[in-house]
């Protein structure tokens, strides 16, 4: 199998779908947690040696030394390395589910675990699970580049990884999936919520057993002493108004830190090593308790410590904390936070048994905890849980809740919005919460997209005429009127039902209408035109004022009016594109049918599109447009830029050489333009384009486009049908006339037993002649590529009106082969023992209505798992050389979300590749 095939099949396997969600979200727990462990374990045996070594050597002289050091070697890691990884984390990861590009790999999670162990090792007064955050976030985020997938899962992976790695900090996998929630991503659905939860569960198993957990409480001894009594309630109160009030004041102190080492203008490393030199000296002068942040605070919420302690151990904690975070020190706030909570708490605690002689100092050191780390982080919800979760202690959730949202409630109007947030505008990123998706549905209505011209037929029209009207028009559905009011529809739908009842074709069209139909009024919003759409099952609805019939709106109009608003928010900044102006033009005699636009710029490509082109036109009696297009800057105008033309004249003077010796009236210009597709479009509707024919690379490196950045545009606007060309390579893939494809299953390479046996067309003759290669001016040009073959057809059948289209395109661009065969094909599931053949016979009677048709044609259907398997595994097995396939607008949307299948095909195959889109005006 080729490598090609190999690597569609890899990234058709990986495509985001929630089994794949699911076992990214395992490893992800997984991963996370280990490196918990590896953090816990790590910082915590620096911190041994480094109490070890201030009893060893004087403490004046080991804790500041180890500070500097590892602070120098901790910032210099990150400042070289990633620079990313400075600071909490929990910022950055916050900016990249924004959609702010932030890097998160695994580049920056690797250096994060280890500078922050480095620091938190030193002695700095910082926590280790705000690193453990981005930690998991940056190995999810290194995952989600290994693995190919769409940014919406890369986003949920991410936010997956985030919960895991809090949820193994704290041994708290509730929280972890509500930090998502609360603060991170703000989403509630269902794979969010379900990856979050399955990573947060496995992160919180597996650091607890490897016991990787953030207390080393007695639980029975903490439970036992916790109590909660009425009287208490008031100074739970009181807690929750200090705690928001202090906590406030420590927001504001942390950003007046940062604005402070910035303005000593020195390197990350020497901010670092000044933080840890500072903490070093301080910690030395207090008692030796201070020297173990854990134990310090695990000292206090046992109830052993004294007030004067616990005072001291609540302004040395807040000082140093913001002498360390101001510095970028990789490390978070969670663990201060709790440390501070808990000696706010047992300040309290105390008060309240002095006064009352009841309560229990544990009790308000847990629920000093919540509340200061809720006024901190502005997740209350998240605070309540981790406290819980950590000590497993039902009677701490009165006071949890009381302390917490109290602490919230106040700290958000002393200092309102998120610190994450303000750290990030700190850098020069301020998050703008976007509108949902539904907001243009909600803001627009059918007014604003419905189609004001409406064929509409009479009711009084026979089903002959009906089918005229059908066979002359692109639409697919009419509303039918009698006296100028709406009295029904019909669609192409009704007329394929009664074909098979034998009708007489004078029967009169509001016989076989469907009558009463659904319609909404001009003022229905796009939301509810859309949910009227799905809930009957219709492709369009009339729309009414009155009882008069003013537009029709379909699920096109829609989908445009979306893309537009999409493509309106994300559009390049910079000063509006102008009209392109025309600087060069031929004319020829207007008696042409119908006009074929034609964009040339490659001279190795340009001469194989003209002879399609050609080929098109004759069979349609059309002229040709030809329009080179010259791109300048969009600060200079169109019309007063000086351009060469030299080139592009003698490229379109070549085509008109060809079409002269062809009989095919061309017109030519050359136009110059900021956009090459708004002047493509500008072509369209200035001269009246029936069908563009334009080439396509068969790829797209563009972030969030289909097919490219012009392509897409022109797919998506151009009003006329569009026809894209993937040259492929000659020689590759033709076979003799003579060989017949036939009907396998791409499971077992053995013929389908459905049936079905492949519907054949015996030869013709009289076919139009080919169109030689040898005799285009482009040969010298085209020596440099292979020329393509057009000898053997494959047709992906789907049942949509685009494939009607490249139908009716298959007479023409066959005059292009020699002897040409078209196979006719349909994909269908493995788990589909009869496949439904109504389509390719339908095509089968379609060709058969074409005159002097001399092609063999088989209508065969392949069994595969997807359709890009299928068709490339058929190309590569019976050597094609055009793959013919169709795309709509409303694909589009299907590609964006499962995979985009023309341009797999296209890049997986050797083959030339022909996407046919039909016209959009209905």
């Amino acid at each position: 199998m080729s490598l090609p095939v190999l690597t569609q099949r890899f990234r058709t396997w990986w495509q985001p779908r929630r089994g794949l969600a699911i076992a990214e979200a395992s490893v992800i727990g997984l991963v996370a947690a280990l490196s918990a462990v590896f953090l816990k374990v790590g910082s915590g045996w620096l911190g041994t040696w480094r109490v070890y070594s201030a009893h060893v050597l004087p403490a004046w002289l080991a804790l500041p030394a180890i500070g500097l050091g590892f602070g120098f070697l901790a910032g210099f890691l990150v400042q070289r390395l990633a620079p990313e990884a400075a600071g909490s984390g929990i910022p950055q990861v916050k900016a990249s589910l924004a959609n702010v590009p932030v890097n998160l790999s695994w580049r920056v999670a690797g250096v994060k675990l280890l500078s922050a162990m480095i620091a938190i090792g030193s002695g700095i007064t910082l926590g280790r699970q705000g690193p453990t955050v981005q930690v998991g976030a940056g190995l999810a985020g290194g995952m989600s580049r290994w693995v190919p997938t769409s940014p919406e899962h890369r986003r949920q992976m991410i936010a997956a990884g985030a919960g895991a790695g809090l949820a193994a900090a704290f041994n708290a996998p509730i929280a972890g999936v509500l930090f998502i929630v609360e603060e991170l991503l703000q989403d509630l659905s269902g794979i969010t919520l379900g990856t979050a939860i399955i990573a947060s569960f496995i992160g919180g198993v597996i650091s607890r057993l490897l016991g990787g957990g953030s207390l080393d409480l007695n639980l029975q001894l903490t439970q036992s002493s916790s109590q909660f009594s009425i009287p208490e309630i008031p100074f739970f109160i009181l807690l929750g108004i200090l705690a928001g009030l202090l906590g406030a004041l420590f927001n504001r102190g942390l950003i007046f830190s940062i604005k402070l080492y910035r303005n000593l203008h020195i390197s990350l490393p020497l901010r670092v090593a000044l933080a840890g030199f500072i903490s070093g000296v301080v910690v030395a002068m207090l008692p030796s308790y201070f020297r173990d942040n854990t134990g310090l605070r695990e000292y206090v919420i046992t109830g052993s410590a004294n007030p004067s302690f616990a005072a001291i151990a609540f302004a040395a904690q807040f000082i140093l904390t913001l002498v360390a975070f101001g510095s970028g020190a990789p490390g978070g706030l969670f663990a201060p936070s709790l440390i501070l909570g808990s000696c706010l708490g047992h300040l309290v605690g105390v008060s309240e048994f002095y006064l009352l002689g009841a309560g229990s100092l544990t009790t308000y050191a847990l629920a000093g905890m919540g509340g200061f780390f809720s006024a901190v982080s502005k997740v209350p919800i998240t605070a309540i849980v981790i406290v819980f979760e950590m000590t497993t202690d039902f009677n701490l959730v009165l006071p949890l809740m009381i302390v917490s949202v109290t602490a919230y409630l106040v700290a958000e109007k002393v200092v309102p919005g998120s610190l994450y947030e303000k750290l990030l505008e700190l850098n020069g990123i301020t998050l703008v919460k976007e509108a949902p998706i539904e907001g243009t549905l909600t803001k627009l209505t059918a007014r604003d997209v419905m189609q004001e011209r409406v064929e509409t037929l009479d009711a009084d029209m026979t089903l002959e005429e009906a089918m005229q009207a059908f066979a002359r028009s692109h639409h697919r559905g009419f509303p039918v009127v009698e006296d100028s009011k709406l009295v029904g529809i019909v669609t192409q739908s009704d007329l394929m039902k009664i074909r098979d009842r034998n009708l007489a074709n004078d029967i009169p069209l509001r016989e076989i209408m469907t009558p009463a139909p659904m319609t909404v009024t001009p003022i229905h919003t796009l939301s509810n035109v859309l949910y009227l759409l799905d809930r009957y099952q219709v492709s369009r609805l009339p729309v009414l004022q009155g009882r008069k019939l003013i537009g029709i709106i379909t699920r096109g109009d829609i989908i445009r009016a979306e893309a537009d608003h999409l493509n309106g928010e994300n559009g390049i900044p910079g000063p509006r594109p102008e009209p392109s102006y025309v600087v060069y033009q031929t004319r020829s005699p207007s008696i042409g049918r119908g006009r074929l636009l034609v964009p040339v710029a490659n001279p190795e490509t340009a001469g194989i599109l003209l002879q399609m082109a050609a080929a098109i036109a004759r069979d349609r009696h059309y002229e040709i447009e030809c329009v080179q297009v010259i791109v300048v800057s969009r600060h200079s105008s169109p019309s007063e830029t000086q351009v060469r033309t030299a080139k592009s004249r003698r490229l379109l003077r070549q085509a008109e050489v060809l079409a002269k010796k062809w009989r095919i009236p061309l017109h030519t210009q050359i136009r110059v333009t900021h956009d090459v597709a708004q002047a493509i479009l500008e072509t369209i509707n200035e001269q009246h384009i029936d069908l563009i024919l334009m080439g396509w690379k068969g790829n797209t490196s563009t972030p969030g486009r289909i097919f490219g950045n012009v392509v897409d545009t022109i797919i998506r606007q151009a009003t006329c049908d569009v026809v894209l060309v993937k040259l492929g390579q000659g020689g590759k893939g033709s076979r003799g006339a003579g060989e017949q494809g036939k009907g396998f299953s791409l499971s077992n390479a053995s013929p389908l037993k459905s049936g079905n046996p492949p519907t054949r067309l015996a030869p013709q003759h009289g076919l139009n002649a080919p169109l030689p290669l040898t005799a285009l001016p482009y040969r010298d040009a085209m020596n440099r590529v292979s020329t393509p073959q057009f000898n053997h057809w494959l047709v992906l059948m789907a049942g949509g009106p685009n494939a009607r289209v490249a139908i009716k395109l298959l007479p023409a661009l066959v005059t292009l082969g020699n002897n040409p065969q078209i196979r006719l094909t349909q994909v269908f599931k493995p788990s589909e023992l009869k496949p439904d053949m109504t389509v390719l016979e339908q095509a089968i009677r379609q060709l058969m209505r074409r005159r002097n048709l001399s092609n063999t044609v088989v209508a065969v259907p392949v069994q595969a798992d997807s359709v890009t398997e299928g068709v490339i595994s058929l190309v590569k097995t019976e050597g094609y050389d055009v793959v013919v396939l169709g795309a709509s607008r409303e694909g589009l949307l299907q590609h964006a979300i499962q995979g985009n299948i023309p341009e797999a095909i296209a890049s997986g195959v050797d083959s030339t590749v022909i996407l046919v889109r039909g016209a959009i005006n209905n």
